[in-house]
């Protein structure tokens, strides 16, 4: 690597630790493994932009980069937010500190940092580190949806390599997109309804939440004597809910057949709206065993509905590298916005 070479940092916020990443202009990151410190943000607003400096002080002294060839920062954190970085006025889950209410996070970074900051909500982010990992170069004249399941359901629109944001920051909100529940739902199950207050949308089904609010609820008196009825915090035994899906549990099975029919039906809705060219899946079934993965993605494509043509072209696939793809997907942003004098 030429010592003159300029290179951006990616930075990850997440609720509890932030992971940062350097990347050079050719593409190439210069870690290969998460890098994270404690992002503090439940402390406050000040107090997490402090955090995230460090994290950028440290990623430069781990990979031996000098200050002044770093371009620009590009970073990702949970929304709600706008397009430009400023946090919902209602604040959110992990900003939940009054002083994240309407918040220029990335205009307080970047005026910590002294150099350009380039946002983006952190389904947008791993959506594009998906779709690059996917298509590489190629990736510019490509498009794609990504579906990130954990607490909730986040995810991000690709279009020719860029993320698509629309006029407030809010395109992309995949899980909150209503979908058809006729035939989804099994018998006597109650209309999921969503914390955001939606009734039926994709997150009510496809997300941790989810599973602990109205799928386990469901399921555990259908299956009589389960191991996890026996637990005694309903919140508890939904987090087991993944590792009895890997070892084939009927319960746990019939839980994330529901999880990929929301999942294939939002796609379904995607085809016609965008027309991509990928459809990702990510989050803790892209982190789990080959059969339990390959399995859930399957049941994804099943219950996606395309079109003759759309069949023949259409790329379904897991997100790899999740934990890092957020810091790496903050990067990938931060180097367009470079190349096309936007930083």
């Amino acid at each position: 690597m030429m010592q003159d070479q300029w290179v951006v940092v990616g930075l990850d916020n997440g609720g509890n630790k932030n992971n940062a990443t350097v990347l050079e202009p050719s593409g190439k990151f210069l870690v290969d493994s998460m890098v994270e410190t404690p992002s503090r943000v439940l402390e406050g607003a000040d107090v997490a932009v402090e955090a995230l400096a460090l994290a950028f002080d440290g990623i430069l002294k781990r990979t031996g980069v000098a200050r002044e060839r770093v371009r620009a920062v590009g970073f990702d954190s949970p929304g709600p937010a706008s397009a430009d970085g400023v946090i919902s006025s209602r604040g959110s889950t992990n900003f939940a500190h009054e002083s994240w209410r309407n918040f220029d996070y990335r205009s307080a970074l970047e005026k910590k940092l002294g150099l350009p900051a380039i946002y983006n909500n952190d389904g947008n982010a791993a959506a594009l580190y998906a779709h690059y990992q996917c298509y590489g170069p190629a990736g510019d004249s490509r498009s794609s949806v990504a579906a990130i399941v954990g607490t909730g359901l986040g995810g991000g629109v690709i279009e020719k390599g860029r993320i698509v944001k629309g006029g407030n920051g809010f395109a992309g909100e995949l899980g909150h997109v209503h979908i058809p529940m006729d035939g989804l739902l099994g018998e006597g199950q109650p209309v999921p309804v969503c914390n955001c207050g939606f009734v039926g949308d994709v997150e009510a089904i496809a997300s941790l939440t989810a599973i602990e609010v109205n799928l386990l609820p469901y399921w555990l008196p259908r299956f009589e004597g389960h191991e996890l009825g026996r637990i005694e915090s309903i919140s508890e035994a939904a987090k087991l809910v993944r590792s009895y899906g890997e070892k084939g549990d009927p319960l746990a099975r019939k839980i994330f057949e529901q999880q990929a029919m929301a999942i294939g039906r939002l796609f379904t809705v995607a085809s016609r709206f965008t027309d991509p060219d990928a459809y990702f899946v990510g989050g803790g079934v892209a982190e789990t065993t080959p059969e339990f993965r390959e399995w859930f993605l399957a049941k994804v494509r099943e219950n996606t509905s395309l079109e003759e043509e759309q069949e023949e072209t259409a790329t379904f696939a897991l997100v790899e590298d999740l934990d890092m793809a957020g810091a790496r997907g903050a990067a990938l942003a931060a180097l367009e916005a470079v190349r096309e004098g936007g930083a």
